[in-house]
């Protein structure tokens, strides 16, 4: 016997091998349940014989003997002593089943103490341990690239842990304010303990705020774009204009996540309005676009057969319809005088011919376009100031997704009462155009970049089916303006700047761009807003004293990039505040990222890219 027993394989006639793990986890379920309905008719039984017990005789003798006879005799008396225990007993029975529906269900709201010790509760910890969110992996995949993890720390607990602590900040987020990816990716509402009826009939399935995820992001970009605004404020957005890939975003000044969970750290970073390090300005900064914008004005210009359009360029500059105030080229004059088609008024950067150019469009042309690409047509300036955030222009699992990383709308002005030298403005991204993000920049660049000439979705959660925004000029427009986007880093106001990525073989296409815009002054020492007395008349007439931010004219500089411009994989829109002209910043900038790009295989020169 002793031999046969031996030869059993033990392992495999466990529970959880006979039956299935699920299986296993129902049958105290199951026990339970079966235990409380047989309690309950138990109970029910008891309380029936209780009542019951109230008027009828307890022996045979008694039925019919007259009640005050009944009374005095002796076991009657006894019957009487039973029912009071029985009573006792009862209301006992409630007392302790009280207690416990008072420690199920209200001691974890109202009891100081139950919440102090909660955490020892092996119910509590085993449902915390198993809320505990799954890991983030970049586009790779690879276990040495996660973005988010948990590790021990030195008191031997499991705490969430970032391999890109600056880097990644903006987009993963914190647990406070704006959520991020982490609040968003793995977000679970916060349900009760289950009972043990739901843990024996629902069906148990994964669940989706367990899971690990891969974002779209290139932890290898994203190092090196924090490295290319280092000591600088700006922004940074690489995207690729086929699939919406969002390769990688970064904002500077930033944040170092971790310290940011404490609420000491957290209320230092908000109340810093010098440098705004929570403010993600890739997305969120509004900024004058300048030069750049011009890409607009072209794709708009194609829209309406417009491409071919030639206008003259003067010395003394352009003078709009009803205007007494000339449009000149950056420095003055012109860059380049006399009669000009779009490419060469794109390749040296023509003010003059793009404000001509806008004008001829008209305003219905501009708002035509801009609704394709994302951009709101506002009718009044005031308008433009109430633009709200879009996340519709994500392609995202889910709306939270989508709202955490939704980019405040980029506007222009439209309406009736916009002038003919405002729309020249708009051309050439100044004026009513002067409110574009640089992710907004990122998707102008990726129309013409989009080989079917389409605005993709931009998406962030890795192996999403693309999905397409508009349909905004058809295949052969697209090429054709890639073209004259080649002509600028080649020959034209950023050559000096893609000198290096020419030499390198690789082909692109960009856009510089120089932009001024007002800023309040903050004291270098003290990080506090300057301010300067004013005078302002009020009721009656009487001058007024009031304190006003001292402002100062800044340059931002810009330049928005395609590459290869054949069959472009990536698009770039660079912005670093105070950095003069586009092609003595930005655009050096935008050519290191190129060749990064390459060098980590984001960037196949000799691939094909389908349509």
């Amino acid at each position: 016997m002793l031999f046969l027993l031996m030869q059993i394989d033990w392992e495999n006639l466990k529970p959880e091998n006979l039956f299935g793990a699920q299986v296993l986890e129902r049958t105290p379920a199951g026990l339970s349940i079966a235990f409380l309905i047989g309690t309950a008719i138990l109970l029910g039984f008891l309380f029936v014989s209780f009542i019951g017990n109230f008027n009828r005789p307890q022996f045979n003798f008694e039925i019919g003997i007259p009640k005050p006879v009944r009374k005095r005799l002796s076991s009657t008396a006894t019957n009487r002593s039973l029912r009071i225990w029985q009573s006792v007993f009862v209301i006992l029975a409630l007392v302790v089943f009280g207690y416990h529906v008072y420690w199920t269900y209200y001691a974890d709201a109202y009891n100081d103490q139950f919440q102090a010790l909660n955490y020892k509760d092996l119910r509590y910890r085993r449902t915390t341990a198993a809320n505990l969110r799954g890991w983030m992996f970049d586009r790779s995949g690879k276990l040495e690239k996660a973005l988010a993890y948990y590790e021990k720390d030195s008191d031997g607990d499991i705490v969430r842990a970032y391999s890109l602590k600056r880097e990644m900040a903006h987009l993963l987020g914190t647990e406070r304010g704006t959520p991020g990816l982490e609040r968003t990716l793995y977000q679970k509402a916060t349900d009760p303990m289950p009972e043990s009826w739901e843990v024996l009939t629902r069906v148990k399935v994964a669940d989706e705020d367990k899971r690990d995820v891969r974002v779209t992001i290139d932890s290898d970009l994203q190092v090196y774009l924090a490295e290319k605004l280092k000591g600088r404020k700006g922004a940074i957005v690489v995207l690729d204009p086929q699939t919406g890939d969002l390769l990688g975003m970064f904002s500077n000044p930033t944040f170092d996540i971790s310290k940011a969970q404490g609420i000491d750290e957290w209320l230092r970073l908000e109340g810093n309005g010098r440098d705004k390090p929570l403010l993600n300005r890739a997305l969120r900064e509004y900024y004058v676009p300048g030069s750049t914008f011009k890409t607009f004005t072209m794709i708009a210009a194609f829209r309406e057969g417009k491409q071919r359009s030639t206008f003259v360029a003067k010395p003394e500059g352009f003078l709009a319809p009803r205007s007494g105030r000339p449009i000149r080229d950056y420095g003055g004059s012109c860059s380049r005088c006399g009669i000009l088609n779009i490419n060469e008024a794109y390749q040296y950067s023509s003010n003059q011919y793009f404000a001509q150019l806008a004008i001829s469009v008209g305003k219905k042309g501009i708002a035509d376009l801009a609704k394709l690409a994302g951009i709101k047509p506002v009718d009044t300036p005031q308008d433009a100031t109430r633009a709200d955030f879009f996340p519709e222009i994500w392609n995202t699992g889910s709306e939270k997704i989508a709202n955490s990383i939704a980019p405040r709308q980029s506007t222009i002005v439209t309406g009736k009462n916009v002038t003919a030298y405002d729309v020249g403005l708009e051309g050439i991204g100044q004026g009513y155009s002067g409110q574009m993000t640089p992710f907004q920049m990122a998707l102008l660049a990726a129309i013409p970049a989009n080989l079917g000439g389409r605005l993709m979705k931009p998406k962030i959660e890795y192996g999403r089916k693309p999905e397409v925004y508009s349909q905004v000029v058809s295949p052969q427009q697209a090429a054709q303006m890639r073209g004259i986007m080649a002509l600028v880093p080649s020959a034209g106001t950023a050559r000096g700047a893609f000198a290096k990525v020419n030499a390198a073989g690789i082909k692109t296409g960009g856009k510089t761009g120089s932009a001024e815009k007002q800023a309040p002054v903050y004291d270098a020492k003290t990080g506090k807003l300057r301010t300067v007395t004013k005078k302002r008349r009020v009721a009656g007439g009487a001058l007024e004293e009031y304190k006003a931010p001292q402002m100062y004219l800044r340059t931002d500089s810009w330049y928005i990039s395609v590459a290869p411009i054949d069959r472009p994989q990536i698009v770039i829109a660079v912005v670093v505040e105070s950095g003069g002209g586009g092609s003595r910043t930005a655009a050096p900038i935008a050519a290191d990222i190129v060749l990064k790009a390459r060098a980590l295989g984001l960037l196949d020169v000799g691939t094909k890219v389908k349509r």
